[in-house]
Parts: C-alpha cells; structure tokens; sequence
C-alpha cells in the first residue's frame, strides 16, 4: 500500500513556524559528547594524538555486503572487468548501489588535508605524505581488492537514491560524482566512517553530468565541512583536497578538476526512501529501514521510547533509550512500532542539527530530501553560506528565486523533507502490532477496511512528530542562545523579551550576525552601567563603513543601547551576587565573574567562520595565483574558530605560524561590496 500524499502534505503545516525570524536551540541530544569533543579540539585543548597508518587502519564493508547490488554488476569482478568509459548513466531497480571504481588519476597533487579529520579518522599526521595516501585519495589505489585476482573483501560503489528538488520529484538521481571507498573504524574511539571521494568519475546515477567537481567548490566543502564540525555542529567531514592538473571541467567557464576526500558515519540521505517508494519497493523500504537501524543507529535498542505525553512534548521528560525490537508502546490505535521509534530518532536529530544551523547563521542553500541526512549531518555543500548582515529572507543560492531555502524557511524546508520520508515509511509506521505478521510483511494491506485503521494510526504518528520536531527544535535553539548571550540559565521569557528583540534589531540595523556575538562577548557589564555608556558602546556593533545616512545614525544607536540595557539585567541576575554588591568596586558583578561570563561567551562565539567572501579569495589565490599554504592556514582558523589571534600561538605543543594581516582582514568588517554574496548550484 502507497501512503497517500495528499493527507501527509496537511501535516507540513503543522510546523508553519509562527517564530520570529529563526528558531535554533538544545537539547540533550545525540550529538552533546562528539559537539564537546569537535569544541574542545577547536579550542586547541585536545593533545596531539599519533594514529596509524592507511594500510593498518581497520576497513569494513557493512553497507554492500548488507544492501542488494545493481544486478547488471551483482558482484565487484563483474564491474571491474567492464572498461571504465562503459559504465555510465543509466536507471537503477532494485538495488541501492552500484560497484564502480574512480576513474584513474594523472599526477594528481595533493594540496591539503585537515589534521583533525586525520586525528578522528584514526590515521597519523605522516600517513598523508605518503604514495599510498596520496594514490588512495585520488581513486588511483583501492583498498581492500586485488586488482589481478579480481578479489577482496571490498571494492568502491555509488549509491542509488532519489529526491523532492525544490518541491519536485526529480526522479532517480544517486552518488552522480561520489564514490564511497570503504568503512574505517578508529581504532581508539571505535567510530566507524564511510570514506567517499567526490569528483571520482562517472557513474549509473550521474545523468546528463560529467562526474567530475570543480576546484572552486571543493575548496568550498573541504572548509566548510571541518568549520561546521569545529563549532559543534553536525556535518560530514572533510579529510583531503587534491588537485587534477590535467581536468579541465566544463562549468559556466573551464575550471580545473578537484576530488576531495570526505566521510560520515553514513551517507544514507532522505531520497534513498524516496526512489524506493516512488518505484513501490516494499521490501526494500523495510530492509533499508532495519540496516537503518540496526547498522547505522547501532541497533532498535538505542532509538527513543514513547514520551510521556507524545500530546504535549513541552513537557514530557527526555524520551528513555532501551525499548526491545518488537516492544510496542502505546494505547490501542496510536502503538508506536520499532519503525516509528526510528523515523522519530531520525526526526529528533534532524531538528537539532538545524536548530544549530539557525543559532550559527548557516544555510545549506540546497535542502533538497536527497540532501537530507538520516543520521541529521550538514551534508552535500553547494551554495552555502554564513549571515553575514542579518536577513531571515536571505539565500545564498541565486537560483533559488523563491526563498524555499532562505534562512528564516530551513526549520520548515526539513520538516516538510521528513514528511516525504513519512510517506516512503507510512506503511511500516501505521502498520502498529501487526508490523511483523507474515501476510502484511508479504502483501501489504489486503483491502479498504483494514487500510483506514493503518492510515489514521501513521497520520497521528507523524503529527506527533511533528510536534516533537518542534519541540526539540525550539529547545535546542533556546539553549544555544542563552549560551551565545552568556547566560547561565534559560528564562520562560527570554525568547520574547531578549533574543526577539535582538533578532528584529539585527535585521531593521543590517548588522553582522557573527560579528555581534563576538563582540558583544569582549563587553564587560561595567562599561555599559548607564545610558551614556550604553551609547557610546553601542558604535562598535556598527561597521566601519557604516551606511546609515548620518540622520539615522543617532536612533540606531540608541536601538542598540536600548537592547544592551535589557541584556546588562539578565547577565546581572544570572551572574551578581550579594557579595558583588559589597565589593570595593560597587558592581553588581565582579570583575572575575564577568571575566569568567566574557571567557565562556568567547567559546561558543567564533572569531573566524568562512564566509562567501573569504572562500572566494581563497579560490582565486589557490586557482589563478598558484598559491598552496593558504589552504593550511584557512583551514587551521577553521578548525581554531573562538581564538583572539592564531600566528603565533602555540596548538598542540606547537608553534603556529600563520599570517597575522590576513587574519585581522578575515575576522574584521566585511567589505560592503562582498556581503550576502550568492553563488549557483554549478559544482
């Protein structure tokens, strides 16, 4: 049985979000420890660890030994004996991938790697000058097959998937340009990852394309994929950049050819449900639903139980871990199945992810259901951006001539992606108890009567969801944001009486989003003790070149001091003390507490974040101008983005030497003409 679309799109308005401009906040979700870990080794606290080699680090292949194969290559030998320029685009049934190599590379060179992605995937910072890293990082080497045996325990696929592309269905699209390599595990933290090159060659899912990726927007994800995952924010990774001299790849103009190595725990996205149940697969829906769960999540045991009051999540108490695979919860006409256990775990992450998206500033630019994550990763960069002047209708994508991918719209875009997966899995989702009997697994719904019970059971499921969606959501948001404001604790009225005001002063002022934090963490409480002071310091939120005909200066400022005297009272109430009161200084906050509040504020207030400008610069300099070390440096404030300063500093026991100019010019103003930039979907 199809589930009908037509009554899952009513519950896309369930999350028509009434909030004022972005809504991002916290809560303890699944990504606290591996968040705290990325921000500590962003603040250079985490030692320097020695990992092993390429040839040593421990390979697996979960996915295609668990998944079914394209059945015109059902085994590796059989795409490997095929001559490489025959294996091209072409429909896929039936199976969620395809055995395909890289297409060989010619004296590629290696232009950077991320020592952290190194550190975390579990390989030693030496392993990427060597010939086996090198080759592997191109395609040029794979791991786990014998190329004169025609054997191995593993050998590189692409998967199949399809997607909703801005609100239509686009058919089959799948891994067009990526090629994923192998599963690694850490040997130390025990992580598994997917490892993918992009821009490996082309495969059955790259339609009218080439196959290929530019050096422009590989430079582009390289960065932004380790800056996401530096301020604690879900994303896929990003391990090595190299460049192919002898690619040259049609774009809008000839560009030069790039493969840029990254990897994730997995790549499954939203559209591998979606080409299934465009095509009517059942059993594949159910079977890539269990490896889901099972493989990717870790188990059925690990997905949250029914909240207390699935009604009202507000106030339900954080949903517990541990329910049995076949354990049913819930009264009669509303049981929630294993199956709705994982699409609510799926749901939960993905809000907290764009509850970061919104707190930072992101936007993907390209929420596409095929570049939606299962596991709820920033994935897939094309046309992202950082805010730089705060604009809820700003998009960084200039095709996107709808705002469907604006700022303000991301909170509802994923919502309204996670319907469409309800719809691939609404099946398993209403079938309730009687998910596992033999002729349902078998046939489905037999007729009429027995398909409204289903229906109405899936319906309450998803707006359940929808609900719960909300909540993690608005949570995870709020709590990001009383700790970018420095606040120690989350009052009821926060949101309306501080951050609102904030966000619509932002907007009305055309100031800096990221700007704003950070600097608003180096202002001590003392200097903004009276109105006079309040307005004096306000000028420093406001650009150099600021724009504002001379008229309306007097009131912006005045705008802003206003807003810095209903912050001054909530630091007070959360950070004075009555011993502040009897202080020599007279303050109602010490200078060691608010030392302490300004210190806090500095990490999780990034200095350097990589906006549209700054990529574009460093682009043109790798590209037109030849240059190399400034991918390492670019990359080094990437990964370091709450430090005052970086050349010069010590990291890990070792002293950096960086560029200090062009760290002032990348973390100061943003040059008037060079704001809100756009760029296309042209990858």
């Amino acid at each position: 049985m199809r589930f009908p679309a037509a009554r899952c799109l009513a519950l896309t308005q369930r999350l028509r979000p009434n909030l004022p401009h972005s809504y991002p906040y916290s809560y303890s979700s699944p990504f606290t420890t591996s968040a705290s870990l990325a921000m500590s080794a962003a603040n250079g606290s985490a030692p320097s660890e020695e990992g092993t080699t390429l040839a040593a680090l421990p390979k697996s292949w979960h996915f295609t030994s668990s998944l079914p194969a394209d059945p015109l290559f059902p085994t590796p030998a059989d795409s490997h004996k095929t001559p490489r320029d025959q294996i091209g685009p072409r429909q896929v049934r039936g199976a969620l991938f395809t055995w395909v190599r890289p297409e060989k590379q010619k004296e590629p060179e290696l232009l950077a790697v991320s020592p952290a992605a190194m550190r975390d995937i579990g390989l030693a910072p030496s392993e990427a000058e060597t010939e086996e890293f090198k080759e592997t990082v191109v395609g040029n080497k794979i791991q786990g097959w014998d190329e004169e045996t025609l054997s191995g325990p593993g050998y590189p696929w692409a998967q199949c998937y399809g997607g909703f592309q801005f609100g239509d269905w686009a058919g089959q699209l799948g891994d067009g340009r990526a090629i994923s390599l192998f599963e690694s595990t850490n040997p130390k933290t025990g992580t598994r990852y997917e490892v993918q090159l992009k821009g490996a060659g082309l495969t059955p899912y790259s339609r009218f394309a080439d196959g290929k990726a530019v050096l422009r927007s590989s430079i582009r994800e390289f960065i932004v994929s380790e800056a996401l995952n530096a301020l604690g924010i879900p994303s896929t990774r990003a391990l090595s950049l190299s460049l192919l001299p002898h690619s040259r790849v049609r774009r809008e103009t000839m560009e030069p050819g790039a493969i840029i190595v990254r990897f994730a725990q997995s790549w499954l996205r939203f559209g591998n449900f979606d080409i299934l149940r465009a095509r009517g697969d059942r059993a594949l829906i159910r079977k890539l639903a269990t490896y889901v769960a099972e493989d990717v999540y870790g188990g059925w045991d690990k997905l949250p139980a029914r909240l207390a009051d699935p009604s009202n999540p507000d106030t339900s108490p954080e949903p517990t871990r541990g329910v049995p695979e076949k354990e049913n919860q819930g009264p009669l006409g509303a049981e929630e199945n294993r199956f709705a256990r994982l699409f609510r775990e799926i749901a939960r992450r993905n809000a907290a992810t764009v509850a970061h998206w919104q707190a930072y500033g992101f936007m993907n630019g390209v929420l596409n259901t095929d570049n939606t994550s299962i596991l709820g990763l920033s994935i897939d960069f094309g046309p992202f951006a950082f805010m730089d002047n705060f604009d809820p209708a700003y998009t960084p994508n200039h095709d996107d001539h709808f705002l469907r991918y604006s700022y303000r719209n991301q909170p509802t875009i994923i919502w309204w992606n996670l319907v469409r997966l309800a719809e691939a899995l609404g099946e398993l989702l209403g079938a309730g108890p009687l998910v596992d009997d033999p002729t349902f697994i078998t046939s489905g719904v037999a007729d009429d009567s027995t398909a409204e019970p289903l229906i109405s059971r899936a319906e309450l499921l998803i707006g359940q969801a929808a609900d719960e969606y909300k909540s993690v959501f608005l949570s995870t948001y709020k709590s990001l944001m009383t700790s970018r404001l420095g606040l120690l604790h989350q009052h009821s009225t926060d949101f309306d009486s501080l951050l609102s005001p904030l966000l619509d002063t932002l907007e009305a002022l055309s100031l800096d989003f990221s700007h704003f934090f950070r600097r608003l963490s180096s202002l001590p409480v003392s200097e903004i003790a009276t109105p006079d002071s309040r307005l004096h310091h306000a000028a420093i939120f406001f650009p150099e070149d600021d724009s504002l005909p001379d008229a309306d200066k007097p009131a912006a400022r005045q705008r802003v001091a206003d807003w810095l005297a209903l912050w001054r009272e909530r630091v007070v109430q959360d950070w004075g003390s009555l011993e502040d009161w009897g202080s020599s200084t007279g303050a109602p906050v010490s200078e060691a507490r608010d030392a302490e509040r300004m210190a806090a504020m500095k990490k999780v207030n990034p200095n350097f974040v990589p906006r549209g400008w700054i990529l574009d610069e460093i682009i043109k300099r790798v590209e037109k101008e030849g240059e190399r070390d400034v991918l390492r440096r670019a990359m080094h404030m990437a990964l370091h983005p709450f430090e005052e300063s970086w050349d010069g500093r010590v990291f890990d026991g070792e002293s950096y030497k960086g560029d200090e100019d062009e760290e002032v010019r990348w973390t100061g103003d943003v040059p008037k003409v060079k704001r809100a930039m756009q760029c296309s979907c042209s990858s």
